[in-house]
């Protein structure tokens, strides 16, 4: 008989290896299924008892119950969504051990998530992207290698994580158009790069990168930090956040919200919305129609304040 915590290893050396999710995902799903386990090994006197060791003991009340737990626990509940994220890591781990003949019955297949409220992406304005790029203008090394990072981000609407794992070899430079980019579970897509953000890649390539490159070790990577090492998302934010507030903006900016701006001012612009899901990497379009609801909302703000019967 497989222990919880043994069936727990063997799913995730399953999604890392056979299904080849990336390290961030592998370790989101550690932590959920942490929070699962955990919850089982409480003694508990209550209807379904506790603790379990046996995994076919568990039954569809227990998956019920851990729910509830989540959003109730006294040490900070979950929210609606991080508790759909948690559920559907268990419902994962469940159908991995049905598959497995570990169980017989597959208990978490009809366990619902609770509602999610609707949380439409935010963006900026196209004038507020503008002013964002114009703070990172410069002749140093810093402000170059920020501009080319920051004009990137908007103009291919990559992942920071995207952004800070290229390589200069991703760069296409045979005509530098286009940039490979390589997404969730390390699926790669070729994206176009517009003239702004190639000549400030450009830019950065020729006059900081070199500089950047000779006060550390050898890398390959294309963005680099003032010591030399890849610049990571975290750096990133910072960097994203000290240009916002040269800017001006008095909304809050991250990577994300350029990711948000680039969907939505894509399809404002009349983009199809398969064309904008291939160029975001979404693996669904119903992940990317969401944006449709944002040029939506535009329009209607806009037809109400412009025309003279709207009211």
């Amino acid at each position: 008989m497989a222990t919880v915590e043994s069936a727990v290893d063997s799913y995730l050396r399953h999604v890392a290896v056979e299904r080849g999710l990336a390290v961030n995902t592998v370790a989101a799903y550690r932590r959920d299924l942490g929070l699962y386990t955990a919850w089982l090994a409480v003694d508990s006197p209550v209807d379904p008892p506790r603790p379990i060791t046996d995994l076919r003991l568990i039954t569809r009340r227990h998956i019920s119950s851990f729910v509830q737990h989540l959003g109730l626990r006294s040490e900070a509940p979950l929210t609606a969504a991080s508790i759909a994220r948690v559920l559907s890591t268990v419902r994962g781990f469940h159908r991995f051990l049905l598959d497995e003949g570990v169980v017989e019955a597959d208990v978490a297949h009809d366990t619902k998530p609770p509602k999610l409220a609707l949380r439409l992406p935010k963006a900026i304005s196209i004038e507020q992207v503008s002013a964002l790029l114009a703070a990172t203008d410069g002749d140093d090394v810093q402000r170059l290698r920020d501009k080319a990072l920051l004009e990137l981000l908007y103009a291919t609407g990559a992942r920071v994580s995207e952004v800070v794992n290229l390589n200069v070899d991703d760069v296409l430079v045979e005509v530098f158009d286009s940039v490979r980019l390589t997404g969730k579970g390390d699926k790669q897509r070729i994206v176009p790069v517009g003239s702004f953000a190639r000549a400030a890649v450009s830019d950065y390539l020729v006059r900081a990168r070199p500089m950047l490159s000779a006060r550390g070790r050898s890398t390959p990577a294309l963005f680099l930090g003032l010591r030399g090492q890849r610049v990571s998302r975290q750096n990133a934010w910072l960097i994203i956040r000290a240009a916002a507030e040269r800017a001006g903006l008095s909304v809050p900016v991250s990577p994300h919200t350029l990711r948000h701006s680039f969907a939505t001012h894509l399809l404002a612009g009349g983009a199809d919305v398969r064309v904008v899901q291939e160029l975001l990497g979404h693996s669904s379009v119903a992940t990317t129609q969401i944006y449709t609801l944002v040029t939506v909302d535009t329009l209607r703000d806009m037809y109400t304040t412009a025309h003279p019967r709207a009211r």
